[in-house]
């Protein structure tokens, strides 16, 4: 029951808390990456990891006046014991430093330190600091011992760094390593007014972002966020970018099938509320990619794959979410799948069923977008990065300018 700005809740005839009613505010994803076991040659060694500090820096969609950081240990196989971890304002993506007078701590229910779970993650308590809308935030974690097995964003396009010894509050990392991956984070959360939310991004490469420029923050989904703030009946929206180099629709790639991470990806982050669904190429790609099949088994995989985007919207509506369908852009003259007719058969089959009436809630026409008119089986020259199958900087410009922001009004 409520009375006079008040919550009380009764079991049997007593009250056994009574709250005053907090103004309306809401927690939003501001930035987000998905995780996943980073091969091999992605993977920091140990002894980088013995006694380390680890300083990465993120660049947020939404502002707000408070903050909480999600650690992963998604793929861990022990529990991950993270000994502190602190947040500043980086100096430059290019360098380690902070501004030391932004340096916070962050705290684990009230604690420095955070104890986690195998497969599981922690988010930190609230902490009072204002961040800028696009602005860009560094988090640094020190580790007394690696975890054995990491858990990881490898296509970053941003640089961490890593140095022994407990630095998490040091100015600048001396005698850092750096590399261009992501650990550990999945994803930064702030909080404010009610009735802001988040555009999630689920693909492959071309929304992680392959092609874009390291530390430039240009892949299309940066391009979207960024128009975002131009306006302000979506100025309170941010975006999360969940997009893994080389995922599938049906099988695990270089990380988990889009129908296995809907979950952890999709339906968790903070004040989701659309999902731009962009996958498929490399299922279609892969199919005929060391030689050419039966025409029955391209018809087999397209039916698959349109039974996969189904799945995910009706996974998505009973979220009360809602469902955009990006078109698949083209990639013949890709020399890793040098795709043939019966693939871009393919390829134009799903994009039809795509733009179809009935299906997805909206549509994005990328195909449009970045296809070459006079050949529209490829991308425009000006639009490729150069493999024929990633857009260049100037193709994911085009590609996040051409998105309506009309698709995230909603009635005030």
């Amino acid at each position: 029951m409520v009375f006079a700005g008040f919550v009380t809740l009764l079991c049997g005839d007593s009250a056994w808390s009574q709250t005053p009613l907090a103004p309306a505010t809401t927690w939003v994803a501001s930035w987000g990456a998905s995780q996943q076991i980073p091969e091999p040659q992605n993977a920091l060694p140990p002894e980088d990891l013995t006694d380390a500090t680890v300083r990465q820096i993120f660049h947020l969609s939404l502002g707000g006046p408070s903050i909480r950081v999600h650690i992963s240990n998604a793929f861990g196989t022990e529990v991950l014991k993270v000994a502190s971890v602190h947040i500043a304002r980086p100096v430059s993506p290019a360098t380690s430093a902070i501004d030391p007078a932004s340096d916070r701590p962050l705290t684990f229910a009230g604690n420095e330190d955070a104890v986690i779970p195998p497969g599981a993650e922690l988010i930190s308590d609230p902490l009072n600091y204002a961040v800028a809308p696009l602005s860009d935030l560094a988090v640094s974690f020190y580790i007394p011992a690696p975890p054995p097995r990491e858990t990881s964003h490898p296509g970053s396009r941003a640089t961490s760094y890593y140095a022994h010894g407990n630095l998490v509050a040091a100015s600048t990392l001396a005698d850092a390593k750096h590399v261009d991956h992501w650990f550990q984070i999945s994803e930064i959360d702030v909080q404010t007014t009610s009735g802001a939310a988040s555009v999630v991004a689920l693909g492959d490469s071309i929304t992680d972002g392959h092609g874009a420029t390291t530390n430039g923050n240009d892949r299309w989904t940066d391009v979207l966020a960024a128009r975002l703030q131009t306006s302000a009946t979506t100025r309170n929206i941010g975006v999360s970018n969940q997009g893994i180099g080389g995922n599938h629709l049906l099988t695990d790639g270089l990380g988990p099938n889009a129908l296995a991470r809907l979950d952890r990806d999709v339906l968790a982050p903070a004040g989701v509320q659309w999902v731009i669904v962009f996958e498929g190429v490399n299922d279609l790609g892969g199919l005929a990619r060391t030689g050419e099949v039966p025409v029955t088994d391209h018809a087999a995989l397209v039916q698959r794959v349109l039974a996969a985007y189904q799945q995910i919207i009706a996974r998505v509506h009973a979220h009360g979410l809602r469902a955009i369908g990006a078109t698949i852009t083209p990639y013949v003259g890709s020399g890793y799948y040098h795709p043939g007719p019966l693939s871009e058969a393919d390829r134009q089959t799903v994009n039809r069923w795509i733009t179809a009436a009935g299906h997805f809630d909206a549509v994005v026409d990328f195909d449009r977008v970045v296809r070459d008119s006079q050949h529209p089986d490829q991308l425009l020259p000006a639009y490729d990065c150069g493999d024929h199958l990633h857009p260049s900087p100037a193709g994911y410009k085009a590609m996040g300018d051409a998105i309506p922001l009309a698709l995230f009004e909603r009635a005030k």
